[in-house]
């Protein structure tokens, strides 16, 4: 009975011991693969944050482009008002000589 006894206390330990060592190696590997999965994703999010970064950088480059676009227009328009005014002043002065000799 002594035997009986001291086998089923050694049963008990061994497998209590290999309770702890299985269930170390599975949170060993659900860890391994938790590691991986979340490495995963954030290598997606990089990238998801890199074509961001590209697609605002195009953005940048076209509303750059446009401004001196804007800029050049602005100045163009600038000269031809001034050349309008001043063919607007020989218009008038030319009109003034007109009905100066009408009369």
């Amino acid at each position: 009975m002594e035997a009986l006894t001291y086998i089923v206390g050694l049963i008990g330990v061994v497998s209590t011991v290999c309770a702890i060592i299985f269930g170390y190696a599975a949170f060993r590997r659900n860890q391994k693969n938790d590691d991986q999965e979340g490495a995963h994703k954030n290598g997606i999010v990089l990238t998801e944050i890199g074509y961001i970064k590209s697609g605002v950088d195009d953005i940048k480059r076209k509303q750059e482009k446009q401004d001196a676009q804007y800029v050049e227009t602005m100045s163009r328009l600038t000269a031809v008002e001034t050349t309008a005014n001043q063919a607007h002043k020989r218009l008038d002065r030319m009109e003034g000589k007109q009905e100066v000799r009408a009369q």
